[in-house]
């Protein structure tokens, strides 16, 4: 009966530690948040590209259809919260560099901004196989929801804000 017990106890020790740990937080999303984009940047500084660079050209390439820079900056700013002037600069180093290109009143990447793209996502695939790997994916589930709704409501406060 010792032997019961003591496994019993055991078991629900182990159940209880693994379903407790720290709660989701500003902080714990913040720092998830930096140690992922230090990966994503440390490979794309050996591409020669910034992050806000990549999202601009990642929101171009992305596009259901041809992008006015308005449209172009107005997406990359919502995804970003970047100030408007920065974001237009951004566009303007990625058309000086040729990865975008001017076709009328639009916008579109080239084939040597899709080319950057699909270089940085061949390099970061493993890594990010790497740091996602192993979670389950009913915590995947969880998380996600979680952070769709820690978005919507700060988009809301931002917007708030703002008004």
């Amino acid at each position: 009966m010792t032997t019961t017990t003591s496994t019993t106890a055991s078991t629900t020790a182990s159940t209880s530690a693994s379903t407790t740990g720290p709660v989701a937080d500003a902080r714990a999303l913040g720092l998830a948040h930096y140690a992922a984009r230090g990966v994503l940047e440390h490979v794309l500084a050996r591409h020669g590209i910034t992050f806000q660079q990549q999202i601009a050209l990642r929101a171009a390439v992305t596009a259901d259809a041809p992008q006015t820079p308005d449209d172009l900056a107005t997406r990359v700013q919502g995804s970003l919260k970047a100030d408007p002037a920065d974001v237009r600069a951004t566009l303007d180093e990625l058309l000086d560099r040729r990865l975008l290109a001017t076709d009328g009143a639009h916008l579109r990447p080239t084939d040597a901004g899709r080319e950057l793209l699909a270089a940085v996502g061949a390099e970061t695939a493993p890594i990010t196989a790497r740091i996602w790997g192993g979670i389950p994916a009913e915590d995947l589930a969880a998380a996600g929801r979680v952070l769709t709704l820690v978005t919507e409501h700060a988009n809301a406060e931002l917007a708030a804000l703002t008004a």
